[in-house]
């Protein structure tokens, strides 16, 4: 039986802003990625998701960005290694506390948005990236944007004695590199229900996707990622597990079964 691990982006509202559909979509996934208060969330919805994470059984992992609120952590930013690191640590860090209090502890970490996909361009962000998520706990798993380029940033990983999750991504097209399609281009977001199940079917029992231009690309993936702040997220999420389900895939937080460094 095949394995594969659902994650999905949550904790995302802050102060009287509410984005997503958490409590809905968390009882069908093995793994959330908690958002840390610089591009979403903050400490009062940090606390609430990582309680309900537990409540549901379901893995937690911090999803640091940009200190880009306005930009939601989707633009380009300009940083030094130094930074690269204080920003995992800060966030992380908080995270890892609130996790502490309620007596759970985090499984990975998992760039978001600009912060994780410019490492996958720039080898030395890829290096202080992976450097500072071992500098805060080495067991903690390091999820990187799979695709063929991905490998600097996975090997980035290893190298300081990580264990590396490779990422698909559900509702996101992709470009004949392995990358994703930027968002401001048309296509770049998947909207059919029934397009998305077939796709994720294939990455988890094949390993492939078909990208924006029609090749199919190998694709290493150990989890795969649905957007909680699609409007439709909670009948994608219901869709997928169900599909997954039907072909003997079976869902389970990565730490179940990526091997341990």
């Amino acid at each position: 039986m095949r394995v594969i691990d659902l994650n999905c982006d949550m904790g995302e509202s802050f102060g009287n802003y509410k984005l997503g559909l958490d409590e809905e979509v968390i009882k069908y996934v093995s793994t959330a990625n908690i958002a840390c208060g610089y591009h979403a969330g903050d400490p009062i919805v940090m606390d609430k998701t990582v309680q309900l994470a537990k409540k549901y059984n379901v893995a937690i992992g911090a999803h640091p960005g940009f200190p880009d609120l306005m930009g939601f952590g989707r633009r380009d930013m300009q940083v030094n290694r130094t930074e690269i690191i204080d920003y995992f640590i800060y966030q992380v860090g908080a995270l890892m506390t609130f996790a502490k209090v309620h007596k759970t502890a985090l499984q990975h970490v998992k760039a978001h948005g600009k912060f994780g996909i410019m490492a996958w361009y720039d080898k030395e962000m890829a290096k202080a990236s992976a450097e500072a998520v071992a500098m805060i706990d080495p067991s903690l798993i390091y999820v990187v944007v799979g695709g063929s380029q991905a490998d600097m940033t996975a090997k980035a990983g290893e190298e300081v004695g990580l264990r590396v999750a490779r990422e698909g991504t559900a509702d996101r097209a992709y470009l004949p590199d392995g990358s994703l399609v930027a968002r401001s281009k048309p296509g770049a977001v998947i909207v059919d229900v029934n397009e998305i199940e077939e796709r994720v079917i294939r990455m988890a029992k094949e390993k492939k996707v078909v990208a924006i231009d029609g090749t199919v690309i190998d694709l290493q993936v150990d989890t795969i990622c649905v957007h909680g702040d699609n409007p439709s997220a909670l009948s994608i999420v219901k869709k997928i597990v169900e599909g997954l389900k039907k072909e003997n895939v079976q869902i389970k937080p990565m730490r179940d079964f990526l091997s341990a460094k």
